[in-house]
């Protein structure tokens, strides 16, 4: 099954200079409300108390986060999980000083939401401290550094260097712009936004490895071609397939964006940023900067030896 033919002729590179310019801002505007607003980082990293209530009858959300309001805790995070009268309130501090809490400021502060939302039954109290949060943040970094290092590693050694940095200039544009979204529109960033925008990673070096490997073996079979033509042929041959994975894809995450209630948004959100700007990427700038770089047939192509004629 294929949304295109085979023969389709779309001139890809043509508008490779526009496309350049349309990440250049993007990026940049992703840097500067970085720089400005930085992250809405949430209690993974920044510290703070998971309360888990029960309620006899099903939880009326609305009126728990104005109990909650009322008591004066004005960023208090509720939403549903498990079942309907489960609900998970969450309370960030807003500076250092209300995280670093001893056991009895604790206690007094789970009475005191308790006082405010009566009826309800505590199944659970999970404190997160200001060091767990920083080595939290800290070893994320480190993940994403390890996994751009590893991947343009792998691809230098089985394609050329040209393609190992164009792709991990790809892998880094990708990320930023899923965080200047954040950052701009101050979503909420936890670990499992975190595990969305490493699997955009993931997502969008695939299609850019089919379209590398195709690239690589275009140029063994269009020995007259010129590098343009080689990446537009590519791109085109595999435009079907990364069409019917990119809009599969998006439908099982458009449907948790939709259903997955509130502790899945910053998932799907990242992982629908992704795909969208995974899919151009692989295109716009992972090819179009090989290409700049100066690939040419002598970079994928093995070179024939001359034979020694000499007695």
């Amino acid at each position: 099954m294929e949304f295109f033919k085979q023969n389709t002729n779309i001139d890809f590179m043509a508008q490779r200079k526009w496309a350049a310019v349309l990440s250049i801002i993007f990026f940049l505007f992703s840097l500067g409300s970085l720089a400005v607003y930085g992250l809405n980082l949430g209690l993974d990293f920044t510290g703070g108390t998971q309360i888990q209530l029960s309620f006899p009858e099903e939880a009326n959300l609305g009126q728990i986060r104005s109990n909650l309001e009322t008591a004066g805790f004005h960023d208090a995070v509720v939403i549903s999980y498990g079942t309907s009268k489960d609900v998970l309130v969450t309370l960030v501090p807003k500076n250092k000083k209300a995280v670093e809490m001893d056991n009895e400021a604790q206690t007094e502060m789970v009475n005191q939401v308790m006082k405010t939302l009566p009826g309800s039954k505590v199944d659970a109290v999970n404190y997160i401290g200001p060091q767990v949060g920083k080595e939290m943040a800290g070893k994320s970094i480190l993940a994403i550094i390890f996994a751009l290092l590893g991947t343009m590693i792998y691809i230098a050694f089985r394609f050329d260097l040209r393609f190992a940095i164009g792709s991990t200039v790809a892998l880094i544009h990708d990320p930023i712009l899923i965080l200047g979204v954040f950052s701009f529109f101050n979503i909420e960033f936890n670990l499992i936004t975190l595990a969305a925008v490493l699997t955009v990673i993931g997502y969008s070096l695939n299609d850019t490895i089919v379209i590398f490997d195709r690239v690589r073996e275009n140029f063994r079979k269009m020995r007259k071609a010129s590098v343009l033509e080689v990446m537009n042929v590519s791109i085109n041959q595999t435009l079907s397939r990364t069409i019917m994975t990119s809009v599969l894809t998006l439908i099982v995450v458009l449907a948790l964006f939709f259903l997955g209630g509130s502790l899945l948004y910053g998932f799907s959100l990242a992982l629908i940023i992704g795909i969208a700007v995974g899919t151009y990427s692989s295109i716009y700038v992972a090819g179009s900067l090989t290409i700049s770089l100066g690939l040419n047939r002598q970079h994928l192509t093995p070179q024939r030896k001359e034979a020694d004629e000499r007695p």
